[in-house]
């Protein structure tokens, strides 16, 4: 069974408890890595002004203390293999949905399972709605 390291823990530790409670059962079944949770002044801004994020601080989910929104990739991470993130993604949504917690993935904005209809992309981000 996989388990987070230190730094994927501190990360998620920034995030909202539900968020938190979905990344939890993840990693039993699939490896995985916190990229960032709560996102600080400058690096919200960095995020905006290189096209990562199309918000600025402090409008960003990732912005609240705790996150509403945390980044996270399959591990080993290659950001090139799109169909791995894409299956991860799914386990994910499925995990969250089985557990009565609502995200929206980075990859489907509007939630409506096609890929092909979104311009801004963002694979390894998770938020929670409402």
């Amino acid at each position: 069974m996989a388990r987070f390291g230190k730094s994927s823990l501190e990360r998620l530790a920034t995030c909202d408890p539900d968020i938190q409670k979905v990344f939890n059962e993840v990693i039993k079944y699939f490896d995985c890595t916190i990229i960032e949770g709560h996102r600080g002044r400058a690096a919200q801004h960095r995020a905006y002004t290189t096209g990562a994020s199309k918000v600025d601080w402090p409008n960003g989910k990732h912005n609240s203390f705790p996150s509403k929104a945390v980044d996270v990739m399959p591990y080993p991470i290659d950001w090139n293999d799109i169909q791995r993130l894409c299956y991860f993604a799914g386990f994910v949504m499925s995990t969250a949905l089985r557990m009565g917690i609502k995200l929206r993935w980075g990859k489907d904005w509007d939630g409506d399972t096609d890929l092909n209809d979104q311009k801004f992309k963002d694979g390894p981000h998770f938020e929670k709605v409402g």
